[in-house]
């Protein structure tokens, strides 16, 4: 996802009614229509998410992780209203993060034109919500719900801003500066596989540190007990809505489909080739291991050829989609054993899909970039030089990612550990043992969630036979 509309410098007119932007950029109701078709499937993913996350966990918790992720979308709402837009998308200080006032009012924000302005914040919206919503599966059945508010306050007001600032808009590392940039190239993330996935799996990794393992996760012997889960049916549900939702995430993350959709749709190809790709070897992975066909092993490689994608998704042919997917599986496969090896518990495995495959994405985009659809996506003029390493590139390109990729450790990984610390020596981070044990919907939420049964003695008529 780029800030296309801030910083190219010359645009064709689409339309005779178009109003003008800064720039010279113009757009049309299409444009609009397109940003709003991206944010409401982006939007939808949240319900990608609660069935995701509701089927990881025991079916105690489950009016409270349900809560939570409805939270996400409603304090993400207020909050990237508030402060998160401005951070984001305002005024260049020092190329950190946005400010406000009326010199440096965030973006878009004046401009009626086909209400792109609207449009466009609201796209931005539902990418913070998936931020956030990322690390509320990780402390799933543990945290409390005053940490919870916090943490998601925090990340979508202030910690998630300023990464959207320095990659996507006028930014340090942004690749739509039009003069100074990151290695002459600027950082290629094109729907934020390290903007959004790394930060939240960074965010998610030091919560679940700070937090700690369920009670009885893990045996004093070493030994690890798999912990009960509501339903894999929910878990398949929810990657499936995800992987839909993933067209807007990526596809939509040209910003503009008047004259880029031919960008968009090979977005959607690509996609849909590493998702596929991620699903089937992140299974056969796990049946060389296990001897065992996991439903969870093809769900979540899924997700790890998506996040793995989200950054070279416009710029890397379909072979290298194919091959950022197969690698993007085996890294998720085998840091989530590193993950319990550590004895960090984390609950959907958030780290490992949105963590450690979106780092691997942000590295695949600086490796697979080719000049001719790096050209297509940015900039034609600097396309040799900015292509992957392997397509000819000099290296300016990979090094801003590399760069990029310790800012966000750096950055994300500081703020959250002293957000999480703080909170643990104030109001606390974790619910009392008797509470974990009972389940967090019978003392916060009204009773646990009744599940309807059938008495033996009852008889389902089938097309007129009992059965």
């Amino acid at each position: 996802m780029s800030a296309r509309a801030l910083l190219e410098a010359t645009t064709t007119t689409l339309s005779p009614t178009a109003a003008p932007l800064p720039f010279g950029l113009s757009v049309n109701d299409a444009d609009s229509m397109w940003l709003l078709i991206g944010a409401i499937l982006v939007f939808f993913m949240q319900a990608g998410f609660a069935m995701l996350e509701v089927g990881s966990i025991n079916i105690k918790n489950t009016k409270n992780i349900l809560i939570k992720n409805v939270f996400d979308a409603s304090i993400g709402a207020i909050c990237w209203w508030l402060l998160g837009w401005g951070f984001a998308f305002g005024g260049s200080a020092q190329g950190f993060i946005g400010g406000f006032g009326d010199d440096d009012a965030p973006p878009f924000t004046a401009l009626g034109t086909a209400g792109y302005g609207d449009a466009m914040w609201l796209f931005q919206w539902a990418f913070a919500g998936a931020a956030a919503t990322i690390v509320s599966g990780a402390v799933a059945e543990r945290v409390t719900f005053t940490a919870y508010i916090v943490y998601s306050v925090c990340l979508t007001s202030f910690i998630y801003p300023p990464m959207v600032h320095m990659g996507w808009t006028s930014g340090a590392f942004s690749a739509w500066r039009s003069s100074d940039l990151m290695f002459d190239c600027g950082l290629t993330d094109f729907a934020g596989s390290g903007v959004v996935h790394m930060t939240g799996g960074v965010a998610a990794l030091v919560g679940a540190t700070v937090v700690g393992p369920r009670t009885g996760r893990f045996a004093e012997d070493g030994s690890v007990r798999a912990m009960p889960q509501q339903s894999v049916i929910f878990q398949t549900l929810g990657t499936l809505i995800l992987w839909m939702g993933w067209y807007g995430f990526n596809g939509v993350s040209t910003l503009y489909i008047q004259n880029y959709s031919g960008v968009a749709a090979h977005t959607m190809v690509t996609t849909t080739i590493a998702a596929a790709t991620g699903c089937l070897v992140c299974t056969l992975i796990g049946y060389g291991m296990n001897h065992t066909i996991d439903p969870a092993d093809a769900n979540n490689g899924i997700l790890a050829g998506l996040v793995s994608i989200t950054a070279p998704c416009s710029t890397c042919s379909n072979a290298g989609a194919f091959i950022i997917g197969t690698i993007g599986a085996a890294i998720y496969f085998f840091s989530a054993k590193l993950l319990i090896k550590l004895k960090i518990d984390d609950v959907v495995n958030a780290v490992p899909v949105h963590g450690c495959c979106g780092c691997w994405g942000v590295i695949a985009a600086g490796l697979f970039a080719t000049p001719h659809l790096y050209s297509m996506a940015y900039y034609s003029s600097r396309a040799d030089d900015c292509a992957g390493l392997f397509y000819g590139g000099n290296g300016s390109m990979f090094m801003a990612n590399i760069c990029f990729i310790f800012v966000v450790l750096a950055w994300v990984g500081t703020t959250c550990t002293i957000m999480f610390m703080a909170l643990k020596v104030t109001v606390g981070v974790r619910v009392p043992l008797e509470m974990e044990e009972e389940g967090m919907d019978s003392s916060k939420h009204g009773g646990i969630v009744e599940i309807p049964t059938i008495q033996a003695d009852t008889k389902l008529t089938v097309k007129g036979a009992e059965a």
